[in-house]
C-alpha cells in the first residue's frame, strides 16, 4: 500500500448536492444514517473540504444525540474544523459548543466524560477552554479512574498552552495533591508526567520523597521516572546525579522488561563508571537470554555493540554471557553474536571462546539444527578469525575442523580448507600433523574447489620423504586405475575402474577413519569388513574413495591440471629428499603416466566436452618439466610459490591493521580545557560509583572525549534554494538525512507587503520515498518568516526526487497563487557506506545477484589508478583489491569495489579498464545488486562523476 500506483482512484469532492445529502441525513432520526453522514463529513474535511454550512446543522441535530458513536464522531468533527477566521479570532459560533461540552463534562455516563476530556487535550483556543476549567477541575475528584486519568491529561495540555498558566494558575499544586492520593497506575503516570513537564522541581521532590518505594511503583510510572531522570541529568547542574543513579540501579530489578531496558540505557548515558557500565551490560545480557523475540535480541545486540565501542574493557568480561545467545535458532542473531564476540577477544578469553565454538561445531553434526550447514560455515569463519589473531589456539581446533573438508555445504568446506591453508603457513609447528591429517581425510572431499586447494597444500607443505610419499600415494589412490578408460574390441569405451567381466570376489577390507566424539575430541576407528565385488559395480559407487577420478571423469579438467601441477611439485621435492635415484625415477614415471592419461582422456571422445586449452597447456608444461628440469625452474616451483603466499598473508594482515587504526576514534583535548582532579576533591558523602564516575569524566576531559567537532561548512552545503530571489515567497531547505527518514527544515519568507493567507507547502515524492505529514495552512505576515518541517520516510537505497510548490492567497487576489519549487534530489551516497567482505563472498554474491548495470568508461582522466581513486571517492565504496595487485604499469587495471547500505543491501562494482594507444581509457564499470534501484542509482552516479567533475 505504501508503493506508488498508476491506478486513478475516483473520489467525489465536496459539492452542494453532497452537502445537502449529508444535512438531510443529519436532520433525520435514523441513528445509522447520522453515523454514516458524520463519517462522510469527517472524511471530506480531512481531504481539504470546508463544508461551511454544515456547522449549524451539527449543532442543532447532532449535539443533543445520546448515542456514544455519534458523540465520538462529533468530537472528531469539532477537532478538525477551522475554529478561527482569517484574522485569527475565534469564530462566534464556537461559543455554541461550550455549553454542550460543559454538559458532557457533567454527564452521568463515564465514557462521555472521558472522551470529552480527551478531546479538550487537543483544543488550543483559550476562549473556548476558559468557561470549561471549573468542570474539568471537578472531574479530578471523580470516583472513576477513567475520568480522573483524562482530567489530568486535559489539565496538563491546557497548562502547556501559551497562556495556559492564566487559565489554571495553580495546576501544578492541584496535580501534586492528586498524585499523592491517586491509586490508579495510568492516572498516577499522567499526573507525574504533568509535573515533569510543568513543575519539574515538584516532580523531583516527589521522587526523592518516595525513593525507597520506587521499585514498588507500577511499570508505567517507573518509565516516567526514567524519563525524568534523563531530562534532569542533561542540565549543567548535576549535584544529585549520584542519587538519580541509585534510583536507576534499584529499578534494574523491576519485573517489567521494558523498564529494565530503559534503565540500562539511561544508566549508560548518565555514568561512564565501570560499575554502572557493567550493570547495564549484565542487564542487556540477561534480557538477551530471556527474550525469545528475534527483533528484541537484535536490538539488544546493537546496544551491547555500542557499549563495546566506548567501554571495551568492561565488555571483555561479558564475552561468555553474550555467547549464550548462540542458542537462538535465528541466523541473523547468531551472526551478530559472533561479530560482537570477535571484537572482544583477548589473550585471556580466547581459549574459552574457541572451546565454546568447538562445542557448537560438534552440535551442528547432529543434523537437528535448521540450516546447520550455514551455521557451521559461520562458526568456521569465526574460529578462523580467532586463530589468525591468536595463533596459539589454532592447534586445538584445526584438526577438528579438518573433519569437515568433505562437508556437503561446499561454502563451509571451502572456508575450512582456506583456514587450513593459512594456519599451516603461519604455524610451522602444526605442519607435520596437519599434512598427515589432510592425507588421511583427503578421500572425503567432494567439492572440486576444495580438492584444488587441498592438493596445493599437499604439494607445497609435504617436505619430508614420508610426507611426500604419503601425498603421492593418496593422490594415486584417489585417481584409481589408469588409464581412465579402455577401448574394447568392438570399439566401445568403458571406464577402466569397472570389472572387465562378471565375477564374484570375496575381499577382506580393513579401514581406518577418524571419528568425532561427543566432547569435541577425535579418535581413530578401525573396522574389517568382507566386501563382495559383483558386475553391478559402477564408477558412481566408487566415488567414496575415488573422488579425484569421479570429478575428472565429470569433465573438470581444471582440477586435472591441479593434479598434474601437484604431482610435478611432489616429484621435484622427492628428487631432493630421496637418496635412491631409482625410486625417484619410478615416481616420476608414474606421475608422467597420470598426466598422459589425463591428456588422453581430454583429447578422446569419451567425454562430451574436450579438455580446454589452458588446462592442456598446463599439463604439457608439467610433462616437459619432469623430462628436463633445470635448477632455476626447480627453485621457482619449490620456493617462489610459497614465498608469494606468505607475502599475500602479510599484506592481508597489514591491511586489516591499517583498517583498525583508521576506525579508531582519535580525540584531542584543547590546551585550555579544565581538568578536575578528584583526588583533591572532598569525598564526603560520595559513593564508590560516584567516585568512579568522577575518574572517568576526568579521563574523558583529558583525552578530549567530550569534544565534538562540527563541520559548519558541510551543514551549509546541505542548504538548498527552492525559489528565486525575485519570487514573492522565498524558500530554502536544510536537508538532514537519517538512516530511514529525511527531514526537510524549510524556511519560508514573505517578501511582499501583504499578509499571505492559507499558505501551504505542498510536497510530492518520486521513488521509494513517502511523505509522512499532511500539509498545513499558515498565515504569514508581511516580511515575516516561517519554519516548516517535513518528514519523509525512506524504504530502499534508491535516488529519489522531492518536488512541490507553495500555494497561498492574498486579500487583493481571489485566486490562489502558486510558486513552483526547485526539485530536491536525494543522493544515494547518503545511504551507502564502505564495507569489506571476503573474496569468496564477493564472487558468490556476484554470481547470485540478478541486477546488473553496465556503464562504459568515458573520462578525460588518462591514468588508470587516478581514475580508480576518483570512482572510489565518488561512490563512497571500498576497494577490495589489495594495493599489491594494482602495482606496476601495464596499461590494464581490474578492481572490485564493495559497499553496504543502511538497509542491508549489498552493492558490488567491478572496474575493468585499458589504456588505449592514444592515451585514453576504455572499458566498463559493472554494478550488481539484489535490487534494481541501487544498481541504477549507482550507475547514474558513476556516469555523472566519472568525467572527473565534482
Amino acid at each position: 500500500m505504501d508503493k506508488p500506483c498508476t491506478l486513478l482512484v475516483h473520489f467525489d469532492k465536496g459539492s452542494a448536492a453532497m452537502a445537502n445529502e449529508i444535512k438531510a441525513d443529519l436532520e433525520g432520526s435514523d441513528v445509522t444514517a447520522k453515523v454514516e453522514a458524520m463519517k462522510r463529513a469527517v472524511m471530506l474535511l480531512l481531504n481539504g473540504e470546508t463544508l461551511p454550512t454544515l456547522f449549524i446543522t451539527v449543532v442543532r441535530y447532532v449535539l443533543p444525540s445520546e448515542d456514544h458513536t455519534i458523540q465520538k464522531l462529533l468530537l472528531l468533527y469539532l477537532e478538525i474544523i477551522d475554529k478561527r477566521d482569517s484574522a485569527g479570532r475565534v469564530l462566534p459560533e464556537m461559543i455554541l459548543i461550550c455549553q454542550n461540552l460543559r454538559n458532557n463534562l457533567q454527564h452521568p455516563n463515564e465514557y462521555i466524560r472521558g472522551v470529552t476530556l480527551r478531546f479538550l487535550c487537543r483544543l488550543s483556543e483559550p476562549e473556548v477552554l476558559e468557561p470549561l476549567v471549573p468542570s474539568i477541575l471537578e472531574n479530578l475528584e471523580n470516583r472513576h479512574h477513567f475520568i480522573r486519568r483524562h482530567a489530568l491529561s486535559a489539565i496538563s495540555a491546557i497548562y502547556r498552552l501559551p497562556h495556559g498558566d492564566q487559565l489554571i494558575p495553580d495546576a501544578p499544586e492541584l496535580v501534586e495533591r492528586a498524585l499523592a492520593s491517586e491509586q490508579d497506575a495510568s492516572a498516577r503516570r499522567n499526573a507525574f508526567l504533568m509535573l515533569c513537564l510543568c513543575g519539574q522541581e515538584r516532580a523531583v521532590a516527589y521522587l526523592f520523597s518516595n525513593a525507597e518505594r520506587v521499585t514498588e511503583w507500577p511499570d508505567l510510572l517507573q518509565m516516567a521516572v526514567v524519563d525524568l531522570i534523563r531530562k534532569v541529568c542533561r542540565s549543567p547542574n548535576r549535584a544529585d546525579k549520584g542519587r538519580y543513579i541509585k534510583i536507576i540501579i534499584s529499578l534494574l530489578s523491576s519485573p517489567s522488561t521494558a523498564v529494565v531496558y530503559e534503565c540500562a540505557g539511561a544508566l549508560v548515558s548518565l555514568s561512564s563508571a565501570p560499575t554502572a557500565v557493567r550493570a547495564a551490560a549484565n542487564t542487556y545480557c540477561e534480557l538477551l537470554s530471556s527474550q525469545s523475540d528475534n527483533n528484541v535480541r537484535l536490538i539488544l545486540l546493537d546496544r551491547l555493540n555500542e557499549l563495546r565501542t566506548s567501554h571495551r574493557d568492561v565488555m571483555v568480561d561479558m564475552v561468555m554471557d553474550v555467547l549464550r545467545a548462540l542458542a537462538s535458532p535465528n541466523l541473523d542473531v547468531k551472526r551478530k553474536v559472533l561479530d560482537l564476540v570477535l571484537d572482544l577477544l583477548t589473550p585471556r578469553n580466547v581459549e574459552e571462546v574457541v572451546l565454546y565454538l568447538k562445542k557448537e561445531v560438534v552440535k551442528t553434526q547432529s543434523g537437528e539444527l535448521e540450516k546447520g550447514g550455514e551455521y557451521r560455515q559461520m562458526l568456521v569463519q569465526a574460529i578462523h578469525a580467532c586463530a589468525v589473531e591468536f595463533p596459539e589456539v589454532a592447534g586445538s581446533v584445526v584438526h577438528l575442523l579438518m573433519d569437515f573438508l568433505g562437508d556437503t555445504n561446499v561454502a563451509a568446506a571451502v572456508d575450512v580448507v582456506l583456514f587450513v591453508r593459512e594456519i599451516i603457513e603461519t604455524n610451522p609447528k602444526l605442519r607435520v600433523s596437519m599434512i598427515q591429517r589432510l592425507s588421511d581425510t583427503f578421500y572425503q572431499i567432494r567439492a572440486s574447489r576444495v580438492c584444488s586447494i587441498a592438493l596445493w597444500i599437499l604439494g607445497e607443505y609435504s617436505l619430508s620423504l614420508s610426507e611426500v610419499e604419503s601425498a603421492i600415494s593418496t593422490i594415486k589412490q584417489c585417481l584409481g586405475d589408469l588409464p581412465f578408460f579402455t577401448v574394447s574390441e568392438e570399439g566401445e569405451t568403458t571406464d577402466s575402474s569397472k570389472p572387465a567381466q562378471p565375477m564374484v570376489n570375496s575381499v577382506t577390507v580393513s579401514s581406518r577413519r577418524p571419528v568425532v566424539l561427543a566432547d569435541g575430541t577425535y579418535a581413530t576407528q578401525s573396522a574389517a569388513t568382507e566386501a563382495i565385488s559383483t558386475p553391478s559395480v559402477t564408477p558412481g559407487s566408487l566415488a567414496s574413495t575415488l573422488n579425484l577420478r569421479s570429478l575428472i571423469l565429470s569433465g573438470d579438467f581444471f582440477l586435472a591440471a591441479v593434479v598434474a601441477y601437484t604431482l610435478t611439485k611432489l616429484v621435484l621435492r622427492l628428487e631432493e629428499v630421496q637418496p635412491s635415484k631409482a625410486e625417484a625415477n619410478k615416481a616420476c614415471t608414474r606421475a608422467l603416466l597420470v598426466m598422459t592419461s589425463i591428456l588422453q582422456l581430454g583429447l578422446s571422445s569419451y567425454l562430451p566436452q574436450p579438455i580446454d586449452n589452458d588446462s592442456y597447456d598446463r599439463i604439457v608444461l608439467c610433462v616437459r618439466l619432469l623430462c628436463n628440469t633445470g635448477d632455476d625452474v626447480r627453485k621457482i616451483w619449490l620456493q617462489s610459490c610459497r614465498q608469494s603466499f606468505a607475502k599475500m598473508l602479510a599484506e592481508k594482515q597489514f591491511r586489516e591493521t591499517e583498517e583498525m587504526k583508521a576506525k579508531a576514534q582519535i580525540s584531542h583535548a584543547q590546551p585550555d580545557d579544565l581538568i578536575d582532579f578528584y583526588h583533591l576533591k572532598s569525598r564526603r558523602g560520595m559513593s564508590q560509583l560516584e567516585l568512579e564516575d568522577e575518574v572517568q569524566d576526568d579521563l574523558k576531559a583529558a583525552t578530549g572525549g567530550f569534544t565534538k567537532e562540527t563541520d559548519d561548512a558541510n551543514r551549509l552545503n546541505r542548504i538548498l534554494q527552492l525559489t528565486g530571489f525575485s519570487d514573492p515567497v522565498y524558500a530554502e531547505a536544510f536537508v538532514t538525512v537519517h538512516h530511514y527518514d529525511i527531514v526537510l527544515d524549510v524556511t519560508i519568507i514573505n517578501r511582499t507587503k501583504e499578509t499571505l493567507q492559507n499558505l501551504c507547502l505542498e510536497l510530492a515524492t518520486m521513488g521509494d520515498l513517502k511523505l509522512v505529514d499532511r500539509p498545513q495552512n499558515y498565515t504569514l505576515a508581511p516580511e515575516s518568516s516561517k519554519q516548516i518541517r517535513a518528514n519523509i520516510k525512506v524504504s530502499s537505497t534508491e535516488t529519489g526526487v522531492i518536488f512541490g510548490n507553495i500555494v497561498y492567497e492574498t486579500s487583493n487576489v481571489m485566486e490562489r497563487s502558486v510558486v513552483v519549487l526547485n526539485d530536491i534530489h536525494i543522493d544515494i551516497m547518503d545511504y551507502i557506506s564502505p564495507a569489506t567482505c571476503a573474496d569468496v563472498t564477493f564472487r558468490n554474491m556476484w554470481a547470485e545477484f540478478e541486477w546488473e548495470n553496465k556503464v562504459a568508461v568515458n573520462t578525460v582522466i588518462q591514468d588508470e589508478k587516478e581514475f580508480l581513486n576518483h570512482v572510489i571517492k565518488s561512490t563512497n565504496m571500498k576497494c577490495l583489491t589489495p594495493p599489491s595487485a594494482l602495482d606496476g604499469e601495464c596499461g590494464f587495471l581490474a578492481a572490485n569495489l564493495y559497499a553496504k547500505s543502511v538497509f542491508g543491501e549489498d552493492a558490488l562494482v567491478n572496474i575493468s579498464i585499458e589504456k588505449q594507444a592514444d592515451g585514453k581509457l576504455s572499458g566498463y564499470i559493472r554494478i550488481r545488486s539484489k535490487t534494481q534501484g541501487i544498481a541504477l542509482s549507482l550507475g547514474d552516479k558513476i556516469t555523472l562523476k566519472q568525467k572527473g567533475g565534482s
